[in-house]
């Protein structure tokens, strides 16, 4: 797993993470770092604030947090779906946890195998 941990693999991971939340929220993130330790790896990212996002929040907010619910599982079928095909990982689980009001999310994977 060591080439994994590479300085290209890690920005090649950022960029399609980046790239999945432009196209799924309408913004990147302000902040993303990704470690690799053996076949867990992380994603610490600090995302923007959508204006439908906070308008939903005041108006109707048990449907903002299903949406955000249901955003979250777009996201980790299509990061899971990006990640094997365009870096060949095989990737065992993929978990994610959003936190709306501070706009944190982590992603964590455990690769497949051992």
């Amino acid at each position: 797993m060591a080439e994994l941990d590479s300085t290209e693999n890690r920005k090649k991971m950022c960029q399609i993470y980046n790239e999945l939340s432009k196209e799924l929220f309408g913004f990147g993130t302000t902040l993303l770092r990704v470690t690799v330790d053996q076949r867990v790896i992380t994603f610490h990212a600090k995302h923007r604030r959508s204006p439908r996002s906070t308008a939903l929040e005041g108006e109707a907010p048990e449907l903002k947090q299903e949406v955000d619910f249901r955003m979250s599982l777009l996201f980790k079928k299509k990061f899971k779906e990006r990640l094997e095909d365009e870096m060949g990982l095989n990737i065992e689980v993929l978990l994610r946890d959003y936190d709306a009001p501070t706009q944190w999310a982590f992603t964590n994977m455990v690769l497949a195998g051992e």
